[in-house]
């Protein structure tokens, strides 16, 4: 016991911060939620229990719950990848030994501080707008813009380029990902004439698998959880069409809106359990592609 205590202690000790903010701020309302989730609940009267009902109806007569899968499910599909794509390729321009790379690193990464802020949501909204400054730059070069932000089929990419620019937390844990790879494979690989592309796919992909596979992660919750920007460009409606209902905008409304907070609280369950369903099926596969410098044949 005094070798595990002298081990973890310290380990303990800078978790004891959020482990008592989970305890005493967070376990409660999860519990609660979860009571809720079984029952018919407006904030203002007693919650009443119904059971299974609030599931019942969401999986055999809620169409816009399919809808807002739909739609979160896809964005997660198109988002993610995007992302992570987008933050390697700048991380492996950033690792090239530039002088001022800190304050590259401070550039790149500013979008990700500022891209969930309600501020860069108006403003992408009238990036896209009809008369924006997108289809005003396409028009310069003779091409007719479109209504991006109206119309529900490129609605849902304008978001998909919102979160492509929001790459600087990932990229900066590439970056550090990269830094570890060590030059003398680079360099023998150079010396027996390895292509860049065939260095690209088996040194510098197996050795950062560990840190994608991080990065997938994070990400993947990430944009499960995606909200503001949704939020803010839809007008809260999910519009145009329903075509930018994402999950957490429709879970939003039945709770604050509608005042279904029994209805709201089985939604956040549901999520709950989507998430962990991917995150398990990514720690599953990872034993096939991830591989660790310390792991033994």
């Amino acid at each position: 016991m005094r070798r595990f205590i002298a081990r973890n202690a310290p380990a303990y000790a800078f978790l004891t911060p959020w482990l008592l903010g989970f305890f005493l701020l967070a376990l409660g309302p999860i519990l609660a939620s979860l009571y809720l989730s079984f029952t018919r609940y407006d904030m203002v009267n007693a919650p009443r229990w119904v059971g299974l009902a609030n599931y019942e109806y969401m999986f055999t007569r809620d169409r816009r719950f399919w809808k807002a899968l739909n739609v979160t499910f896809t964005y997660v599909a198109l988002a993610v990848p995007a992302r992570l794509i987008m933050a390697l390729g700048v991380a492996m321009l950033l690792d090239k030994g530039l002088r001022t790379i800190g304050l590259y690193r401070a550039i790149f990464y500013l979008p990700s501080l500022l891209g969930a802020s309600i501020a860069i949501a108006i403003l992408w909204r009238q990036l896209f707008a009809a008369d924006g400054v997108v289809n005003a730059v396409l028009g310069y070069f003779g091409i007719q813009g479109a209504a991006w932000i109206t119309n529900p089929d490129t609605s849902l990419y304008t978001l998909v380029v919102l979160a492509m620019w929001q790459f600087g937390s990932p990229m900066l844990i590439f970056l550090a990902g990269l830094r570890g790879i060590p030059k003398d494979l680079y360099e023998a690989a150079e010396i027996d004439g390895t292509p860049k592309w065939r260095q690209f796919t088996r040194i510098t992909l197996p050795l950062l698998a560990p840190v994608i596979f991080f990065n997938l992660v994070l990400q993947t919750i990430e944009a499960f959880k995606t909200f503001s920007s949704a939020f803010i460009i839809s007008n809260g409606t999910g519009a145009p069409a329903d075509s930018l209902l994402f999950y957490t905008v429709y879970l939003f409304n039945e709770a604050f809106k509608f005042f279904r907070m029994g209805y709201a609280s089985a939604l956040a369950w549901v999520l709950l359990i989507i998430i962990a369903i991917f995150t398990a099926i990514s720690f599953l596969t990872s034993k096939y592609w991830v591989h660790y410098e310390n792991e033994r044949d």
